[in-house]
């Protein structure tokens, strides 16, 4: 129940509801007269007024029941919400203080209006009034300020990660021009290297048949195989520089697993029992379909098997697909081949690395390919390996490969 001493306050506040319609206008008038505020020329009135009624509604409470701590949470509310508006419609802080303070103006020349027309309202029922208006406005203009200056720095945050991101990019790409770079001088090298052997070879082949045509057959024999030697050498270089040219965004699609897998052994079983080799196939029937790309999975396996019959003189290559926990897959190929040895286990995926055996041709690129594959195909893959006893790779694909989402910038 009101005191009293606070019915002329109330009465007050009802004067400011009966009158809010001629104070927000007296106020809009205030405020597109001022040459300060830039911003308010771009709006509406509707605009400009949106939370005007509900601060006035505040200010009425907090006059007719004295407290101005009864009313905070409330005005406080509103305030934010005013000065998070005021910062999408693009106010400066200057502007937004600027605007409140000519809100504070109207209402304390409607106290002096009352007063006028209000003999009974004495002067300290005028201070008190301009007390709560001026504590209120204060509070209001606080409110609203620290709101701009959050969402500012969300917006600096905001923008600050996405420079990071951006800068981090960058720097990716610079190194990934940096390594292109390295490693097109080394294809021009190795391409050199071996196109200069195989001329000599050739050169060597066909100087045989011209000086003892008794060894035509050996010379032929030996040419013909300097020119397979050099069709694996020129398929690598083809698939490597179609794997790193490839820009393109993934096509995500159904894959028969248990369908490749049987492609996969028939393709490369012939091959692998012609080197005298055994050939261990193993397919989990639990692993049926999943979504990625059939092509470069493909591409993976037939990579690491035609690797592991390159450095397997004798024994097995072992094929296996299965399941791994509920939302991964496996795919491992290993062989009893020559292993690799600690010295060489960080440079295995490197470009034109290559066991030191002069026997197998090709210009080293298989497992770079299928690294880069697997990066495209959100594969985790990694291997062991031990020198004289063999290696085993191993890959562990997503059941359902996401497509990748273009960086925001």
């Amino acid at each position: 129940m009101a005191t009293t001493q606070s019915r002329p306050l109330g009465a007050f506040a009802g004067y400011i509801r009966k009158n809010e319609v001629e104070l927000t206008e007296r106020w809009l008038k205030s405020v597109f007269s001022d040459a300060e505020l830039t911003e308010a020329d771009r709006l509406t009135n509707d605009q400009l007024s949106d939370h005007v009624p509900d601060i006035l509604e505040s200010i009425c409470s907090a006059l007719e029941q004295q407290d101005l701590e009864e009313v905070e949470p409330e005005i406080e509310r509103k305030a934010r919400l005013h000065g998070k508006m005021r910062w999408k419609q693009g106010y400066r802080i200057d502007e937004l203080v600027r605007e409140l303070d000519l809100f504070r103006q109207t209402l304390m020349g409607a106290v002096v209006q009352y007063a006028e027309a209000h003999p009974a309202f004495s002067r300290r029922y005028e201070e008190r009034a301009r007390y709560f208006i001026d504590e209120s406005v204060s509070f209001v203009t606080l409110t609203s300020v620290r709101e701009v200056v959050t969402e500012r720095d969300r917006k600096i945050d905001e923008y600050t990660g996405r420079l990071e991101r951006a800068n981090h990019e960058l720097l990716l790409k610079q190194k990934l021009v940096g390594e292109l770079y390295e490693s097109r001088m080394q294809i021009t090298r190795s391409v050199v290297h071996d196109l200069r052997n195989f001329l000599n070879v050739f050169s060597m082949a066909l100087q045989l048949v011209a000086r003892a045509p008794a060894k035509t057959e050996a010379a032929l024999a030996l040419a013909n195989r300097q020119a397979a030697d050099m069709k694996v050498l020129v398929d690598e270089l083809v698939e490597y520089s179609v794997v790193l040219g490839d820009t393109n965004q993934i096509a995500i699609e159904s894959v028969d697993l248990h369908a490749l897998f049987d492609e996969l052994v028939a393709s490369c079983g012939p091959t692998i029992r012609e080197k005298g080799l055994e050939l261990n196939a193993s397919f989990d029937g639990q692993l049926e379909s999943v979504q990625s790309n059939r092509l470069k999975l493909k591409q993976i396996a037939i990579n690491l098997l035609t690797n592991a019959v390159k450095y397997t003189k004798a024994g097995k290559v072992t094929l296996d697909m299965r399941t791994r926990g509920n939302d991964a897959w496996c795919l491992r190929v290993s062989d009893t081949g020559v292993g690799i040895g600690d010295g060489d286990r960080d440079r295995v995926f490197r470009e034109f690395e290559r066991a030191n055996d002069d026997d197998v041709p090709g210009a080293g690129l298989g497992l770079a390919i299928v690294k880069e594959l697997c990066r495209m195909l959100d594969g985790e893959l990694r291997f062991d390996s031990q020198r004289g006893v063999g290696t085993t790779f191993e890959i562990r694909f997503p059941l359902q490969l996401q497509p990748v989402q273009a960086p925001e910038f």
